[in-house]
């Protein structure tokens, strides 16, 4: 796959080193106004580091847009242009509809959005996929892409920002379970950073249960608590 990562900070890193890792690319192009910020993807093979958007687009076949909510606009209508009828482009722009990026590069145009959280650094994301009629021929792109980086979901576009609360920004709810169920170990006589792992351990436990099993959570509680 000839991919561009449009705008590489954190989100665009962690996507980019994901693929890496998975072999997932014939190409990669990063781009970021700076280039010095993304120095250490140099000596990848077949890495290309530009502040060129342009230059990025014309040479893959799939981008990836994950810039900055107020700049993506303006990014969008530099490089519609030089769009072409094979090019799949793959948003992480949250609040940044389908409508909106067909006004800019076109109804024809295959267009997906997806909703990674910040476990895809880790290659753990949930990611919700959604697209426009056109990108339905190209979903499974999308989808093969984040299940190297997790796990994928497609759903419809009206419920990406539900997708949000749930996925994105729900994983600080997790966060904050672990962080209550440390302290309350760390109030039972654990020293701190054993508490921790008790804590986080046992959370992944608990996911890799209804995983694995594919049973209800009430079936995991009900083993483990007393009538």
């Amino acid at each position: 796959m000839k991919i561009a990562i449009i705008g590489t900070g954190n989100l665009g890193q962690s996507i980019a080193k994901g693929l890496i890792t998975n072999n997932a690319i014939t190409t990669l192009y990063l781009t970021k106004r700076h280039v010095d910020s993304i120095a250490a993807f140099k000596g990848y093979k077949n890495v290309t580091l530009t502040s060129n958007n342009i230059e990025a687009v014309k040479s893959s076949d799939i981008l990836i847009f994950a810039v900055q909510p107020a700049h993506f606009e303006a990014i969008l209508k530099v490089v519609a242009p030089v769009l072409n009828e094979n090019h799949v482009l793959i948003s992480t722009i949250t609040g940044f509809s389908i409508s909106k990026i067909e006004d800019i590069v076109g109804q024809d145009q295959f267009v997906i959005r997806a909703m990674p959280n910040t476990a895809i650094a880790v290659g753990k994301s949930m990611t919700c996929l959604c697209c426009n009629e056109n990108g339905n021929k190209r979903i499974k792109i999308a989808e093969a892409i984040f299940n190297r980086l997790g796990t994928s979901i497609s759903i419809p576009e009206d419920q990406m920002q539900a997708a949000t609360v749930v996925c994105a920004s729900g994983i600080a709810f997790w966060m904050r379970l672990i962080r209550a169920t440390t302290q309350a170990a760390i109030q039972l006589g654990f020293e701190a950073s054993e508490a921790q792992e008790l804590a986080m351990h046992t959370c992944e436990g608990a996911a890799n249960l209804l995983i694995t099993t594919g049973n209800h959570p009430e079936q995991e509680i009900d083993k483990v608590t007393t009538p």
